[in-house]
């Protein structure tokens, strides 16, 4: 009983000492910490700079293994990219040789032709550019001037726009030339049907629409059928394009011309060569008696 109460007497002293000094303590603890947070970033700092110079070396060692992993990972990809590519290439090249020895075959194939058929080719052409400066559209005529310069241009060279056909020069000038359109009424080209070969006249007759005349009965023409230059009697020469059937009717085949001939600044006047074996006139008459 005496210890318990001999305890009790030493807590309660501590206890009131500690409430004595309580405050002097805590002035002391709180200017501890005050002098620990301003050494504390400089020795921090210190430390980490230590501590990377020293562990940076051991980092690249430790991570060198890696490195060489994806260093590897990435040759095999791109060597098997690369094997990929190879197999590829090659698979074209054999493609690329397949059609060079087709092509070579069919040269020698269309040389032999050309020797049994005493094919002669097209002659060679050279042309001028003109750009258009009036038109002149009436009911009795289509046509328009161009303006060629000192160029040197002929009477029935053809008028051609980037899509086709457009007419031939009627008349040549000083410095300009008069282009008859392929919808004039005087305007008479031989033409063909570029997929069954039919062949006829495409004649003018002053509205937008020219018409195929001299056609068989049984030529069976469609719409969409289109419609090129035939090469009959040397006019044109054969190939060029000029338009598209847009109806058909038993009396009347129409013909929409590939070229918008009211929207033309630029044409080409290219010169084949060809001086036309036969007139307009006798080109009718040979049509004409071929169908009678």
């Amino acid at each position: 009983m005496k210890r318990r109460r001999s305890l009790f007497l030493h807590l309660s002293h501590i206890r009131l000492l500690a409430k004595k000094f309580a405050l002097v303590i805590l002035f002391l603890s709180a200017f501890a910490l005050m002098l620990v947070n301003k050494t504390d970033t400089i020795l921090i700092e210190k430390t980490s700079n230590v501590a990377t110079d020293m562990l940076s070396p051991l980092i690249d060692v430790l991570a060198l293994p890696a490195k060489m992993v994806v260093r590897s990972y990435d040759y095999f990809r791109d060597l098997r990219q690369i094997h990929a590519d190879n197999l590829r290439l090659k698979e074209e090249n054999r493609q690329l040789n397949l059609l060079y020895d087709r092509y070579k075959s069919l040269e020698i194939e269309n040389r032999l032709l050309s020797d049994l058929l005493n094919y002669v080719t097209p002659p060679d052409s050279d042309f001028v550019t003109a750009r258009v400066i009036a038109e002149e559209g009436d009911a009795f005529s289509h046509s328009m001037i161009a303006y060629i310069g000192d160029k040197h241009v002929e009477k029935g060279q053809v008028a051609m726009s980037e899509r086709g056909v457009v007419g031939r020069v009627d008349r040549v000038g000083a410095a300009y030339a008069r282009i008859l359109l392929i919808t004039d009424i005087n305007s008479k080209i031989p033409v063909m049907v570029e997929s069954s070969r039919v062949r006829g006249i495409l004649s003018g007759d002053n509205t937008t629409l020219p018409k195929l005349v001299f056609t068989p009965l049984d030529a069976g023409i469609s719409v969409g059928d289109r419609i090129v230059t035939s090469g009959v009697a040397g006019v044109f020469p054969a190939g060029l394009p000029i338009g598209k059937v847009v109806s058909a009717e038993k009396n009347e085949i129409a013909v929409k011309p590939f070229s918008s001939l009211e929207k033309l600044e630029y044409i080409k006047l290219i010169n084949y060569g060809l001086e036309g074996l036969l007139s307009e006139d006798d080109l009718q008459l040979k049509h004409e008696g071929g169908h009678e």
